[in-house]
């Protein structure tokens, strides 16, 4: 593989493009500007797409369209259409709507929410596509470039899992996305989110008492939770992350609520989890109520409000592998993140190659109002991956494609 990927790297038209894409810099972070000052609020992605839509247009991708779900996409035609390899980056930010996103300038770093997650996976993405034009390759196989929606959050990845529900001949896939260019993500962490809402006639705190406390309730289950006992491995975790209720300090709650995140990257192990803490959450309806003898006063309603799914893929997984070599390359050392909860968790958990790489530059203070952005020698994260999909699709007359048309056998699929 290392010869492969070196000789594919000495190859003229490839050394062209990585010129390409280290002159492009300036022009890259104009765009990232460009597109960060275009808000992106969670379901609210419609501005940056159409921003997007055009630029795919203009930069000369095929069949660029936008789907129902809003993913925009556009077509880099091989001389085949297998295999087919995704590149992607996501267009929503957590932020809401109304969010300044101004971009300022202090010193050697950019500030504004948004600038770094994803919007700058956004302008690599764009000037690959531009790399490609440029350097006029023949691809053995072609590249799907996807702008996805609903990445962040609550967004529970539906851009990725609608573009997998509507297609099957993707063959592997690369998310443009982390805080460290070096970082690669190969396992998918899997999460399930529910809101757990309980409900009672509630009173006076003085009068009244001897009723049941639907803030009570929600600590019993709470408290439970907490001392739930977890296996070592896999990495498998929980956490009430808000909580809600009560009208005053002086009344006993007739409504409460909390958040709850599990996350895992096995399912089995998610599995397990969910029903024991679902079966606790319930016991703790039925536990107040006996205690004051209320019969079912308190009642308890469990919704899931997210779901991503999980899966595991070797580290020595071809598309990993590449990705590694492709980054020391251009002088990238790769860190072997493991698991994470991207965009990649989709394919991974359908049994497909799949890589989440880092971004270029330098970020930090990520989902703050004081995220920020360092752009030095932030080419290098384009060139990496411009490389990298290179060596999977292959180039007419120089190298075959190292990305299989099946699925990567040492792929160890959690979707049985």
């Amino acid at each position: 593989m290392n010869r492969c990927l070196k000789n594919l790297y000495d190859y003229l038209p490839v050394q062209e493009g990585l010129s390409f894409l280290k002159d492009d810099h300036n022009r890259t972070l104009d765009e990232q500007i460009k597109l960060t000052e275009i808000p992106a609020p969670p379901f609210k992605e419609k501005l940056r797409a159409s921003y997007m839509i055009q630029a795919f247009e203009n930069y000369g991708l095929e069949d660029v369209e936008q789907d129902v779900e809003g993913n925009v996409t556009g077509l880099y035609r091989g001389c085949s259409d297998h295999p087919l390899l995704v590149v992607s980056a996501h267009m929503d930010t957590v932020f809401s709507e109304g969010t300044d996103t101004t971009v300022r300038r202090d010193k050697e770093r950019l500030y504004a929410p948004g600038i770094f997650d994803d919007t700058r996976g956004l302008a690599e993405m764009l000037s690959i596509i531009r790399a490609l034009q440029k350097s006029q390759l023949q691809t053995g196989g072609s590249i799907l470039f996807v702008a996805t929606v609903g990445e962040e959050g609550i967004g529970n990845l539906r851009g990725v899992k609608a573009l997998f529900d509507h297609r099957s001949d993707i063959c592997g896939f690369i998310s443009i996305d982390g805080t460290n260019v070096g970082r690669l993500v190969y396992e998918a962490t899997g999460s399930r989110r529910y809101k757990i809402e309980y409900t009672a006639t509630g009173g006076h705190s003085y009068g009244d008492f001897g009723l049941p406390s639907a803030t009570h309730a929600a600590g019993r289950a709470i408290a439970t939770i907490a001392d739930h006992k977890l296996p070592a491995q896999p990495k498998t975790t929980f956490t009430v992350g808000e909580i809600h209720g009560g009208t005053a300090i002086n009344a006993i709650a007739s409504s409460a609520h909390f958040l709850l995140d599990m996350r895992s990257t096995s399912i089995a192990a998610l599995d397990t989890l969910e029903s024991e803490v679902l079966d606790a959450c319930r016991r703790a309806a039925e536990q107040e109520n006996f205690h004051w003898e209320a019969g079912d006063d308190v009642k308890v309603n469990i919704t899931c409000i997210g779901e991503r799914p999980a899966g595991s893929q070797s580290q020595s997984a071809t598309i990993v592998q590449i990705a590694a070599e492709a980054g020391r390359l251009v002088g990238i050392k790769p860190i072997f993140h493991g698991s994470g909860s991207t965009d990649s968790n989709v394919p991974i958990h359908l049994g497909i190659p799949a890589v989440t790489v880092g971004r270029g530059g330098e970020g930090g203070s990520t989902h703050t109002l004081n995220e920020w952005f360092a752009p030095e020698k932030a080419y290098a994260g384009p060139q990496r991956t411009f490389l990298a999909m290179l060596a999977l699709i292959g180039i007419l007359g120089t190298s075959d494609p190292m990305l299989s048309s099946r699925n990567d056998a040492s792929m160890i699929s959690q979707n049985e």
